[in-house]
């Protein structure tokens, strides 16, 4: 099997990641544009059953956003290829005193079937992942897999086309014409950026309905002034989501899909 990953994990950048993107404006607006979006998922009307709600999320990270279904009642399962990044996620939860809604694994994707063998669950997050990945198309078909039926998808990815107009603004020209490549990496650049349409025609194969479609720092990442109202910002970020051409502007798209049901 074609190995997923990019040779790319956070393991050894753990702190530098957390102060880098969650610390950080646009780290805030990221979580608060997903809350946003799956709120109605944490409600008890949803989670208040005899059969206890489930959750994985591949690619967890640090856990701040599973950590919101653990506290609504979910049972959570959360790994990351990233051991350093698992026991981070861990600690966490545990001062929290959410940790005992959790299982954690040390897994990429394509190696979940050695964790959870064939477990399907109500949610599957997959944010920030598959512009990492060698093949991110290639790894559709198994999160959707992962969903029972009627279940959620909340999938969350890099799009090239906001990178590209945030590189003309800034007048990176040369960047621009080479393909948005350069010789030597960034860190925390994602290595496969990509273009919407194409992740929402493929996602026309499978028997998944899209819900909710909203766009990440629709306006954050091409403001050059630091001086600005971050509470207005956060609140027009939110107004502006899901409303074109503004969508189609977010630094990421976030696409909230349901599993047929049959």
């Amino acid at each position: 099997m074609r190995e997923f990953m990019v040779d790319r994990a956070f393991g050894t950048d753990v702190k530098r990641f957390d102060k880098n993107i969650y610390q950080t404006e646009k780290g805030q607006i990221r979580e608060a544009v997903l809350s946003a979006d799956l709120a109605f998922l944490w409600q008890p009307s949803l989670t208040l059953n005899t059969n206890v709600p489930t959750c994985i999320d591949i690619g967890g990270g640090l856990g701040q956003i599973n950590g919101r279904f653990a506290k609504a009642g979910y049972q959570v399962t959360h790994t990351d290829i990233a051991a350093e990044m698992v026991a981070s996620a861990e600690k966490e939860h545990r001062k929290q005193g959410i940790v005992e809604h959790y299982r954690y694994f040390q897994s990429s994707l394509q190696n979940l079937t050695d964790v959870v063998g064939d477990e399907q669950f109500d949610v599957v997050l997959c944010h920030a992942v598959l512009e990492w990945l060698a093949d991110p198309y290639a790894a559709l078909s198994p999160l959707i897999d992962r969903l029972k039926p009627g279940g959620w998808l909340s999938l969350m990815f890099y799009n090239v086309d906001a990178k590209r107009m945030a590189n003309m603004i800034y007048g990176n020209f040369d960047y621009v014409n080479a393909g948005l490549q350069v010789k030597k990496k960034v860190r925390f650049s994602p290595n496969n950026p990509l273009k919407p349409e194409s992740i929402l025609a493929r996602l026309g194969q499978f028997p998944v309905t899209l819900v909710t479609h909203s766009g990440v720092r629709c306006f954050h990442d091409y403001m050059r002034k630091p001086d600005h109202n971050a509470e207005q910002l956060l609140a027009l970020e939110l107004q502006y989501r899901n409303k074109n051409p503004y969508r189609q502007l977010g630094r990421y798209q976030h696409l909230l899909l349901r599993k047929d049901r049959t």
